[in-house]
């Protein structure tokens, strides 16, 4: 993190990793909606909505469409992130901690009125630690139950058939959850409790910083903050990490477009009835 104004305002998010969110959360939004609109089709909006002709494969197709670009964000984050530790050498600063755990009975106690104090904090709080795993566990149940979902066939290569409606269900819950949590949870703590617009410009106020990040404040004042390597050891790195991360993504390519492509549906695959064979076709 750098100063950007002297005793007001600091970089928190560069522009890459404030359009990384938005597109994120595009994603997220599109997901949630056109999910729940399928998962709760008894819904008075749900029924007005899949009345229009063709509604339904429309659903399906942004549902399955933000379900790809998602994906690639997630290969893209792991990229990066790979980068920073490696090459740029930066700490893993949501790694949790045993001092997470210890902030947040301090802060359940200072809300109660036990404690007097509420913790002194870093860069990430316990609050968005928390928030960030629960969205990587999201995601990978996610990903698992929707290839199974979207690749039925193939998982009961490997399955009993019952595991498809369980990923069903368990996609659903965990829709429900990840949506209820973003809009009370995240939307309290990021846009009510204490207007955060760090993802809006890039800045955090020195106000925001004493009073949520004392702790990376103090780092910053006394100048002790992460000093990146000089330009020949970045380039040492990179000669390293670029070979590695160009073999990762063609590895997370190919898993994306089987995810996709892993098989077709069936309406592709089983030759549909002619009229005749539908009369003349006896039923067992």
């Amino acid at each position: 993190m750098t100063m950007n104004k002297p005793n007001q305002t600091y970089l928190r998010f560069p522009l890459a990793r404030r359009i990384e969110h938005w597109v994120m959360m595009l994603c997220f939004t599109l997901l949630g909606v056109t999910g729940l609109l399928q998962r709760f089709p008894d819904n008075t909006i749900a029924r007005t909505l899949l009345r229009v002709p063709n509604s339904i494969e429309t659903l399906r197709e942004i549902h399955h469409s933000a379900a790809i670009v998602m994906m690639f964000c997630a290969a893209w984050h792991l990229l990066v992130m790979g980068y920073n530790f490696f090459v740029l050498n930066e700490p893993l600063s949501m790694q949790p901690k045993l001092q997470d755990a210890k902030d947040g009975i301090q802060a359940f106690l200072y809300n109660i009125r036990v404690a007097k104090t509420y913790p002194k904090m870093g860069r990430y709080t316990f609050e968005e630690k928390m928030e960030y795993w629960a969205f990587v566990w999201g995601a990978i149940v996610m990903g698992v139950t929707g290839f199974m979902m979207w690749n039925p066939i193939t998982a009961t290569n490997f399955l009993p058939g019952e595991f498809v409606p369980a990923a069903k269900a368990a996609h659903g819950g965990e829709a429900v959850l990840a949506v209820l949590a973003i809009m009370i949870w995240h939307m309290y703590g990021v846009h009510i409790k204490r207007f955060n617009k760090a993802m809006f410009n890039g800045q955090i106020s020195e106000e925001a910083m004493l009073h949520e990040h004392p702790l990376e404040l103090e780092e910053i004042k006394s100048g002790n903050t992460h000093q990146a390597p000089n330009a020949q050891t970045i380039r040492k790195r990179q000669m390293i990490y670029y070979p590695i991360a160009g073999v990762l993504a063609i590895m997370m390519l190919a898993g994306i477009y089987g995810f996709v492509n892993s098989e077709a549906t069936a309406l592709e695959t089983v030759q549909p009835l002619t009229e005749t064979q539908i009369y003349t076709t006896p039923t067992p």
